[in-house]
């Protein structure tokens, strides 16, 4: 199935101080679970579960513990919805609840975590802001590109996937020497950053599951299962079934579960 995303505009700026909850957020960004749900309505979040875009913007939502209207969408049926609120047609898209856009996924996980960031997301240690949105737009260029033709190269006229295998490699192994000094990418607390980038570093590592996991990039290894393997990971790519008109609103994420 091809999966309909579009190239991310990198976000202009930080957001504004974010609200923080008063729980602890325990390991990898986890949200506080049982927290009164929200009442009135919510924003409305277009997905497709497999689009590493959604993932990361899910993924953020989830952070935060901002709930939002969860709609699953079929990339080849296109609800007029979505469609009306932003014509390029891809996902994850957003509409708040006065009717503003949002339809890029980086912009998503700021609006999220501008609102809300328990685990400091937004304030790596060590690093920067500005460094960390760099780190994440290596991942959304170069890698990105050389990721699709190594993927799928019979979408770009039968390249040779090996030589973007390759080229993509590089990126691989700087996160890994970054990680080999700290568990995530900046420092010994999950950022915005892993949960931007792990994404891709997930789809690069599937396209070859054997070939990957006989490389010596034990750091990168390491931390890509311990992120995939988190609960809240697995809470982000539970399967929901495919959003119609009529349904019952799906809120995400649910802060009842313990």
């Amino acid at each position: 199935m091809n999966i309909s995303v579009a190239p991310e505009i990198p976000p202009l700026s930080r957001p504004s101080q974010s609200t923080k909850h008063d729980e602890t957020v325990q390991g990898a960004g986890y949200p506080a679970a049982g927290r009164e749900e929200q009442v009135g309505p919510r924003p409305v979040f277009y997905s497709f579960r497999r689009c590493p875009y959604a993932m990361r913007a899910r993924w953020a939502l989830a952070a935060s513990c901002v709930q939002v209207e969860l709609r699953e969408v079929l990339l080849r049926d296109k609800p007029v919805e979505m469609l009306a609120a932003s014509p390029k047609g891809t996902v994850p898209v957003l509409v708040e609840v006065d009717g503003t856009v949002i339809d890029q996924s980086l912009n998503i996980m700021l609006w999220a975590l501008g609102q809300s960031d328990p685990a400091n997301w937004l304030a790596p240690q060590p690093g920067s802001f500005d460094e960390m949105l760099a780190l994440i737009g290596h991942c959304d260029g170069e890698f990105k590109f050389n990721l699709d033709r190594y993927k799928y190269p019979e979408r770009f006229g039968g390249t040779d996937s090996l030589v973007h295998r390759a080229a993509a490699i590089e990126f691989i192994v700087q996160l890994d020497a970054r990680l080999d000094r700290h568990a995530y990418l900046f420092g010994a607390s999950m950022s915005m950053a892993d949960a931007a980038v792990a994404p891709f570093v997930r789809q690069f590592a599937q396209t070859d599951s054997t070939w990957f996991n006989q490389q010596a990039w034990p750091a990168l290894q390491r931390w890509l299962q311990q992120l995939t393997a988190s609960s809240i990971f697995l809470m982000v790519m539970a399967r929901p079934k495919r959003w119609r008109p009529a349904d019952v609103p799906v809120h995400f994420p649910s802060l009842t579960e313990s």
